[in-house]
């Protein structure tokens, strides 16, 4: 068995460490993020403003942003739902902004999709996936093992890449009626 990797904490206090980039100034950092909610409150509408702020370098909620190029999997969405959504938000884009309404799944190489689209576009330092549900494997054993398998594949490739992702995921609705029954 491997032994575990320890760092003392008096070493690890005195180390100089690369500080943390953030995408939305103190809100939206490097790495994988999960936005949850219940269906049909705005996910979809505030992930396509926050692309839209983000690739154009403007504030979201006095927030500064780092300008960078951003791909949107607009999974759930035609590309004529997408372009109404733009005109009701911006009347001006700029072309760092990529969409794409269709992707592998997880375990059909999504993050190799991924990767070969940042080798096209090196400046993508944010991606939005709308939704988790459209990329993982489609059965009924949705369990919090296989949650964290899709998910563990995501951070890395986030991790690896030193970007920030964003998976949009339903909360599910549930009768609580037979709750502890």
């Amino acid at each position: 068995m491997e032994d575990l990797k320890i760092v003392n904490a008096d070493n690890l206090l005195y180390t100089s460490l690369d500080e943390t980039e953030f995408i939305i100034e103190d809100i939206l950092p490097i790495g994988l993020h999960i936005f949850c909610g219940a269906p049909k409150v705005g996910k979809s509408w505030l992930m396509l403003d926050i692309c839209i702020k983000v690739s154009k370098g403007e504030e979201i909620w006095n927030l500064k942003t780092n300008k960078c190029d951003v791909l949107y999997l607009a999974l759930e969405d035609t590309y004529q739902r997408l372009q109404k959504r733009l005109f009701k938000l911006t009347n001006e884009i700029d072309s760092n902004f990529h969409i794409s309404i269709e992707s592998n799944k997880i375990a059909n190489g999504l993050t190799s999709q991924l990767e070969q689209t940042l080798k096209k576009y090196p400046d993508i330092k944010l991606i939005v996936i709308d939704t988790l549900q459209k990329v993982r494997k489609q059965n009924n054993d949705i369990n919090y093992s296989n949650d964290y398998t899709d998910i563990s594949l995501l951070k890395q490739f986030a991790d690896k890449n030193k970007i920030a992702v964003i998976l949009v995921h339903h909360l599910r609705k549930q009768d609580d009626r037979n709750n502890g029954k």
